[in-house]
């Protein structure tokens, strides 16, 4: 961009430094000595050439109010004068300093637009490695769903194979799947809740792939991805939040179903921007208001049952999520914490 180069980039500085020279004497001065001459004139005229030569010889106190009469209308005019051109040396100066302000905004917007467009190759590149990271994980749930699929499925004994079967009836016909495996540790789903830094993380995609078998924590992953997607729309990146961290003890109250001023702590979300894109779009856009509250609900689930179990250090970990901030976020929005 060659914005920064034009001349509106660069504020008129030299107009303060350097202000126009103004003559001496001007306009003002010279109606100014015109009118004194004139009263002097007039001076004469009544004093000197309408005087009587009989009139009695006047004292010192006729004589000195017979000078203040003659000066003082002179003084008044030249005061006038000065006053005049005071005035306009102040509106030349406010017209110059709103010169400069203008070219200072001028400028200011110019430098803006640079910066944005200096910073339009790293958020292309932020993209670029979300994108890629998405394409990573949907090949690494390709691959598992494909393995689960591969898996031979065990079949049940007969007596042909190995004698009477014994024990039917510990066999629960129609138990879920996800009831018989066992419980997702909580390290690893705090781990994928914060999703995976970056295409190289793969310590956070080992994470997600294990919480991704957990139908529950499944759940609220996918509604986080779909949310996190939406406010990077209008970019709002979770990275960027730095909230105030709430104590474990008012997680729990809100995992155990307290609300109100209590729990307000959890909002912790205070960037201005973020905030109002966040509200703007929840009242415009039916989508994104489904999409955060579906995302609502699902984390309050989790957190009632992950609270149970939790330390106080898992529940500060998982306050410290990417998921958990947008959590924070949407909430406050939202008027949960209210």
């Amino acid at each position: 961009m060659t914005r920064s180069s034009s001349p509106a980039a660069t504020p008129p500085t030299s107009a303060l430094d350097t202000p126009p020279e103004r003559p001496v004497f001007g306009l003002i001065e010279a109606a100014a000595l015109g009118l004194s001459a004139m009263w002097f004139l007039a001076v004469v005229a009544i004093f000197v050439l309408g005087g009587t030569p009989d009139a009695p010889a006047a004292g010192w106190p006729d004589i000195l109010l017979r000078i203040v009469a003659v000066i003082l209308p002179v003084l008044l005019i030249w005061v006038g004068a000065i006053a005049l051109r005071s005035a306009q040396v102040m509106r030349d100066e406010s017209q110059r300093l709103h010169a400069a302000i203008d070219g200072m905004r001028n400028a200011y917007i110019a430098h803006a637009q640079q910066a944005a467009s200096v910073a339009e190759p790293s958020v292309t590149r932020k993209l670029d490695e979300i994108a890629a990271a998405t394409r990573k994980t949907e090949t690494a749930l390709a691959t598992f769903h494909t393995s689960r699929r591969d898996r031979p499925i065990p079949g049940i004994p007969t007596a042909a194979a190995g004698g009477e079967v014994t024990d039917q009836g510990l066999l629960a016909l129609g138990t879920p799947a996800e009831d018989l495996a066992a419980p997702l540790p909580s390290g690893q789903l705090i781990r994928a809740l914060n999703f995976p830094e970056t295409a190289e993380d793969e310590e956070g995609f080992a994470a997600l792939r294990l919480a991704l078998q957990d139908r529950k924590a499944a759940q609220v992953i996918q509604a986080a991805q779909d949310v996190l997607t939406l406010l990077s729309q209008d970019g709002i990146y979770m990275d960027d939040l730095r909230p105030d961290m709430a104590r474990p003890e008012i997680w729990r109250q809100f995992a155990q179903g307290t609300r109100g001023r209590a729990v307000a702590a959890l909002g912790g979300i205070r960037d201005r921007s973020s905030l109002a894109l966040t509200s703007a779009r929840m009242k415009q856009d039916p989508i994104f208001r489904d999409a955060a509250h579906h995302f609502l609900r699902r984390f309050d689930q989790m957190l009632a049952e992950f609270e149970e179990e939790a330390s106080d250090t898992d529940i500060s970990s998982l306050g410290e999520t990417r998921t958990a901030r947008a959590f924070m976020l949407l909430g406050r929005v939202a008027g949960t914490f209210d």
